[in-house]
């Protein structure tokens, strides 16, 4: 009979999924059933006769031997380690997490205890999970947001959301995501959940505007899923403030917008360049290819004339190719000094000069330049005035826009010249009275190589106010106009009268 209690009993024993362990009052195991086996890694002869201590860890012992004492004194049911971890040992040294709970009976006058032990191993693995989830959800610096998908109240926000968007959790579950998204309407935010909700797609995503409790705003990544808490249906969002991204798109535009004006100035101007090239080349070719035919004329007329009473006649040739090699001379000076001007290779020399000194020369080689009729005024009582200058610089230039003057003043005007001195600067004024600048070119009067309209039948290189306004520029100087075509121009000239050495 006892032997068949004894088979029963097992039978019940393994039939338990829990790992059981009967011990006496010594802590030896009198009986395991097969989870216990299986949990432990033990047979059932090794189990019986063994030491509970085997089944538990070593750092353990001693407070496993207090616990177990004063349960014995106790004899009551009793679940172990609440509030605490319990570990158990296994044969091959591994030690797991476990539950046990502890139950009293007595047999035959004897006192035994019968544990019924869970491996927890698995529980404690997804609760880790959780744990480690819940702390990249409330730690995030994005965004992330719980909502129901039915009355779409918010349900949960971690500290990055709250942070950002200024509301605290009490307060966001009150709202919805409305309240936070003032381009949404809510018939216009449930058809972008449509398909979140009706399953037909697993996530979503798009750009918005996230509005602060503060009444800022700013530009927001959404991404959208649908999720399960508990029995309720729920959205999870995720959000991903794109302030930075936004402002560097804008930054990449403005810049890609900055490189194409560049880019186009650029091409313009090597445009200009190559336009200003072929006028260079044919300009050149006019002005040297004119004078050069009449110093060939003038020298092969001049070989016809050998008579003493042709002597006329041969220093007109003389003449011709004089003045013909001067104004080449010119030329070539002029285009030495834009090179020199380019290349900022020009050296000034200042010196102490009286301005009617200057004057007269200049005055002195105008006149063999006038036309029949043409006159020029000038002041005549000057020799007070004095400058601290490039005395050659203010001659080219004085020289340049009187001989302009003449070139472009028909017979019979008069050129007017007048100057002025204050305490800092001296003024010169030369007014004529030729064909003056059409209104449309004088923008460009100054550029090299231009030459207005009404003037490309004269002789000209279009250099000569290029020249004159950077050098006066150099020296601090200005050069400005007044023009009315057909009527006549004033050209102004203002120059320190101290050079800054």
């Amino acid at each position: 009979m006892f032997q068949q209690d004894q088979e029963i009993f097992n039978i019940l024993l393994d039939s338990v999924s829990e790992g059981v362990i009967v011990v006496d009052q010594n802590q030896t195991i009198v009986e395991a059933n097969s989870s216990a086996e299986t949990m432990f890694g033990y047979n059932r002869k090794e189990l019986l006769q063994l030491p509970l201590q085997n089944l538990i860890p070593q750092n353990y012992h001693t407070k496993h031997d207090q616990h177990f004492k004063g349960f014995i004194k106790q004899n009551k049911h009793r679940q172990m380690g609440q509030g605490r971890d319990i570990f158990g040992l296994k044969k091959n040294g591994v030690i797991f997490p476990i539950e046990a709970s502890l139950n009293p009976f007595n047999i035959y006058g004897q006192n035994f205890i019968m544990a019924l032990v869970v491996d927890i191993t698995e529980r404690k693995k997804l609760e880790e999970e959780k744990i480690h989830l819940a702390k990249i959800f409330l730690e995030s610096l994005n965004e992330i947001y719980v909502f129901d998908s039915k009355t779409l109240k918010f349900i949960n926000a971690n500290h990055g959301a709250q942070k950002n968007i200024g509301y605290g959790l009490e307060e966001l579950v009150t709202m919805t995501p409305l309240d936070i998204k003032p381009n949404f309407t809510e018939a216009q935010f449930r058809i972008q959940l449509k398909d979140l909700s009706d399953g037909t797609k697993e996530k979503i995503e798009f750009d918005t505007i996230h509005k602060r409790k503060s009444g800022s705003t700013y530009p927001v990544n959404v991404h959208l899923q649908r999720s399960v808490l508990g029995d309720k249906n729920v959205f999870l969002a995720i959000i991903i403030d794109i302030t930075e991204q936004k402002n560097y798109t804008s930054t990449l535009e403005k810049t890609v917008a900055l490189r194409t004006k560049e880019l186009k100035i650029a091409l313009a101007a090597e445009k200009e360049l190559n336009d200003l090239k072929t006028k260079f080349l044919s300009m050149v070719s006019h002005e040297f290819k004119t004078p050069l035919s009449g110093i060939l004329t003038s020298t092969i007329l001049l070989s016809k004339y050998k008579q003493t009473e042709q002597q006329e006649k041969r220093e007109k040739h003389i003449k011709t190719i004089t003045d013909k090699v001067q104004y080449l001379n010119a030329i070539l000076s002029d285009f030495l000094s834009v090179e020199k001007l380019a290349n900022g290779k020009i050296n000034y020399k200042f010196t102490k000069f009286n301005l009617s000194k200057v004057l007269n020369e200049v005055i002195y080689n105008a006149n063999m330049l006038l036309k029949d009729g043409q006159q020029i005024n000038y002041p005549k009582h000057i020799d007070e005035i004095y400058l601290f200058q490039d005395e050659k610089i203010l001659e080219l230039s004085l020289s340049n826009l009187i001989y302009n003057a003449i070139k472009y003043s028909s017979e019979n005007t008069t050129i007017d010249i007048s100057i002025s001195q204050n305490e800092h600067q001296t003024t010169f004024k030369i007014k004529d009275e030729g064909i003056g600048i059409p209104e449309k070119d004088q923008k460009n009067i100054f550029n090299r190589y231009f030459r207005a309209e009404n003037a490309l039948l004269m002789q000209g290189t279009g250099i000569g106010l290029f020249i004159v306004k950077d050098h006066l520029k150099k020296l601090n100087g200005s050069i400005t106009f007044k023009s009315i075509e057909n009527e006549g121009s004033t050209f102004i000239i203002e120059l320190p009268n101290k050079a800054q050495s």
